[in-house]
């Protein structure tokens, strides 16, 4: 019998020994090839350093899935890796020893092991839903859900950092994200971990502040000579060290791999203010005289630093909430997918089943209110659906018998029987999920300025806080030395890159989110950034702007003759034919209800018509050629004809005993939501062009109607992009919104492709917007979330550079001299903290905006 199998730790492997490493606490990291590589030991370390290639050939990415063999095996080390004997909860996560399990279940031929009883008991309860959850999608009994095991993590700021598991980014230091959001994600293990950390500093923080400003406020010190010196040390000791821990670690990672970032000058800060505070109170004759006080007393920081570990704590405590509700979108998006769905059996049985257990091909039941389960078609049934989650469009949509239905959509008042057709990834939800995720991964344009600035800014800010520091301890007043410290420790801390950072992955991951749940899919930042700039939309006629199947608009029949009549023995003949044409008068009839006879001596003439008898008479339906070839003659009819062919309309003729009784006008009729979209593109100033490859003369038609600036008809599939590069050649920014196959290269050219989402799927992968209802109403809706989010990056960025030109001035001291005005450490920590939160609060107001 098989058991549940030993999950894999979150932990990277030492290329050198194979051992397990947390990356937050190893001995050491190294940079090759542009990946980051963690060791457990300094001889690893120095092993790897020494010839890189030789333990990297079984590496892949951020991720070291095997150690390369050193033909030596541990011998790098004194220790070896021991084998994981555990296996894990599948209700909690928790690893367990099989010996010393509470307790076991067998299931479907597997047996898990449980950590507790509340977690085995929750188990037999259900054990497909456990499993369905997976391990941690369930609380355990103390709260700590986690994740599946092999996770990957990756950082908002560089998404090109993944590993297996949290921990921080090796570039800016931030927490890392799950790389795919989980609507049953648990509880956040750094914000839980950051926010014990921020409440025991708080509480030692506070009294040492009052102790070190009593004698400010009281005109005297709350305790005489060294005692209170002693006191700030024991207070300040555990806040700094043990609280700002998580700080020091990434500061000195950000060091070894030469990445610096906002936690480089936070514990060069806060790390130089503790520091000398600790030998002033423990060796005052060390201390030079010109850092000496009034009355010779040794000044000391331990509030300064106390007081900025906590600061930074809350900072990090404010900014991990508030990054969490950036991927709100995602999540809610995630749980529309219902948990469940009810399958039918081929003898009529019926059963609940967990969603994963559905397969193509399924027949399922979908009751009154219920959610869609997965993708797929009505088989029998009508019902209203209301799909506004998934398009943005707030009318329900009529469904009948044949028609498509989207899982994670809710149904309305009707019961329906439905077949699976996309299951699992395979489901437009699923596709929509992994394209935005995979947008918010991307880098726009405009980010590249932010990436040039970060990159020299550290350097920068410590070039300064040197300078700070020099100059103080030359020019200003005594106690020089003192001020000069307590200056170049506020412009360390104010300095923080983090803001600018942040500006514009922020927006983009709100921006997009937001988008999809309007039905307006981004594939790439690069797009968002482009909507804004485009002046001209390239657009096709057939399922673009007009429905894509053909339909009985007309019908004009001889004096006498009876228009249902007519339709009815079209219709009965037709029934033979696979002509597009033939099913749009079919479906004509069997809208108005006819009751249709059977056809004899059917017979098709390609490109002409279809010829055969119909209740003993001899019917013939198609062109005028296929009147001349029977001998008869259309009369009057022709030039009706012509008249409803400038219209767009396309004229089948219908003939009965040897004589014309009338004829059909058919049409792809134009998108009810079209006018109203070339209008909304008109007001908004772009110019509309068609490109198609219809007749000029039907394509002439529809422009007409629409008010269309230009149209290009009779083009090639292989044409339309050559058409695209002409407007492009013209200096036009171009977006060109198509649906099929033969738009793909077109797409591909434009700077913006817009595929409708009703349409091919090589269209919507050449394209990089997707609008889901295929409605080009959306385009103006794509052209708004570009705007506000656009508009949101440059506020992000303004603030990030002004916060810092305005901030590390006035911390250096360059007010002092006129107004007499000097920066504290303590207030340029909280300033730092409010700027990046306020960068993320301001993202987040983009899940707001109307579309």
């Amino acid at each position: 019998m098989e058991t549940n199998t030993v999950p894999e730790r979150k932990t990277v492997t030492d290329p050198v020994c194979g051992m397990k490493v947390d990356p937050v606490s190893a001995a050491g990291q190294s940079e090759h090839a542009g990946k980051t590589y963690f060791f457990c030991s300094g001889s690893c370390k120095q092993k790897f350093d020494h010839d890189p290639a030789k333990f990297v050939g079984l590496v892949s990415g951020l991720v070291v899935l095997k150690p390369a063999q050193d033909g030596g095996g541990h011998s790098c080390c004194s220790h070896e890796a021991k084998a994981d004997h555990t296996v894990k909860d599948p209700v909690c996560g928790m690893d367990v020893d099989p010996e010393r399990a509470a307790g076991s279940f067998d299931f479907e031929g597997q047996t898990y092991f449980f950590c507790s009883k509340g977690c085995l008991e929750k188990f037999r309860v259900d054990p497909a839903r456990v499993l369905s959850q997976g391990p941690g999608g369930m609380t355990h009994q103390h709260g700590a859900a986690t994740l599946p095991s092999g996770t990957l993590y990756t950082c908002p700021m560089h998404p090109e950092i993944v590993q297996e598991g949290p921990g921080s980014c090796s570039k800016c230091g931030m927490a890392l994200e799950p790389l795919d959001p989980s609507v049953d994600e648990g509880p956040n293990l750094e914000l839980i971990e950051m926010s014990r950390r921020f409440w025991v500093c708080l509480v030692l923080a506070v009294p040492l502040l009052v102790i070190a400003m009593g004698e400010m406020v009281l005109g005297r010190p709350f305790f005489a000579g060294r005692a209170m010196l002693w006191l700030q040390l024991a207070l300040a000791t555990p806040v700094v060290v043990w609280g700002g821990k998580p700080f020091f670690e990434r500061g000195w990672a950000s060091l070894v791999s030469r990445n610096l970032n906002m936690f480089t000058l936070i514990a060069i800060g806060t790390g130089t203010a503790y520091l000398y505070s600790v030998v002033a109170t423990l060796f005052p004759g060390l201390i030079p005289h010109s850092f000496l006080g009034h009355g010779g007393t040794v000044p000391v920081y331990f509030e300064a630093a106390a007081v900025i570990t906590t600061l930074v704590l809350l900072g990090q405590v404010l900014e991990l909430r508030a990054r969490s509700q950036t991927s709100s979108a995602l999540k809610a998006l995630l749980g529309l997918s219902p948990k469940t769905a009810r399958r039918l059996g081929s003898d009529g049985h019926e059963e609940d089943v967990p969603i994963e257990h559905v397969h193509v091909g399924d027949r399922l039941r979908l009751r009154p209110g219920e959610k869609v389960p997965v993708d797929g078609s009505i088989l029998d049934g009508a019902t209203t659906v209301d799909e506004s989650m998934v398009t943005g469009e707030p009318i329900p949509v009529e469904k009948g018998a044949g028609d498509k239905l989207i899982g994670g959509t809710v149904n309305g008042t009707g019961s329906v029987i439905m077949q699976a057709e996309r299951v699992g990834s395979e489901t437009m939800l699923a596709q929509i999920v992994r394209m935005v995720g995979e947008a918010q991964r991307t880098r726009a344009p405009i980010q590249r300025l932010a990436d040039v600035v970060s990159s020299y800014f550290v350097p920068i800010v410590l070039l300064i806080a040197v300078l700070t520091f020099g100059v103080w301890a030359t020019v200003g007043p005594e106690p020089r030395l003192a001020y000069a410290l307590v200056n170049a420790v506020a412009v360390l801390i104010i300095a923080c890159p983090c803001a600018l950072g942040l500006a514009t992955p922020m927006s983009i991951m709100v921006g997009t989110g937001r988008g999809a749940t309007a039905g307006v899919l981004i594939k790439n930042a690069e797009a968002l950034e482009g909507l804004e700039k485009v002046d001209t939309v390239v657009v096709d006629k057939t399922g673009t702007l007009t429905v894509g199947k053909p339909r009985v608009v007309s019908i004009t029949t001889a004096e006498g003759q009876d228009e249902a009549e007519l339709l009815r023995l079209a219709a009965s003949l037709e029934r033979g034919s696979e002509h597009p044409l033939a099913a749009a008068i079919v479906a004509a009839a069997k809208e108005r209800g006819l009751t249709l006879s059977e056809a004899t001596d059917f017979r098709s003439l390609t490109g002409h018509g279809v010829i055969g008898l119909v209740d003993g008479h001899p019917v013939a339906i198609g062109t005028l050629k296929l009147l001349a070839e029977l001998g008869i003659d259309a009369g009057s009819f022709q030039d009706q004809a012509e008249s409803r062919r400038l219209e767009g309309e396309t004229a089948v003729f219908v003939a009965v005993d040897q004589r014309v009784t009338g004829f059909l006008g058919l049409a792809d009729p134009i998108k009810e939501s079209a006018v109203a979209a070339v209008q909304a593109l008109h007001a908004d100033g772009l110019r509309v062009v068609m490109l198609t490859g219809d007749s000029r003369t039907t394509a002439q038609a529809v422009a007409k109607k629409l008010g269309l600036d230009d149209v290009q008809a009779e083009v090639l599939p292989e044409q339309k992009g050559e058409a695209i590069k002409r407007l492009q050649a013209e200096g036009r920014v171009v977006a060109m919104a198509g649906d099929g196959i033969n738009d793909a290269p077109a797409l591909a050219q434009a700077q913006v492709g817009i595929a409708m989402g009703t349409g091919t799927d090589v269209a919507m992968e050449s394209a990089a917007v997707t609008l889901i209802k295929g409605d080009l109403r959306g385009i103006e809706r794509a052209r708004k979330l570009s705007r506000v989010t656009m508009r949101n990056i440059r506020q992000n960025l303004v603030f990030a550079f002004l916060y810092n030109m305005l901030g590390v001035p006035i911390a250096a001291g360059v007010l002092y001299p006129f107004f007499g005005i000097l920066l504290s450490p303590m207030i340029a920590s909280a300033a730092m903290t409010l700027s990046s939160v306020s960068v993320i609060l301001n993202s987040l107001r983009l899940r707001n905006v109307e579309l």
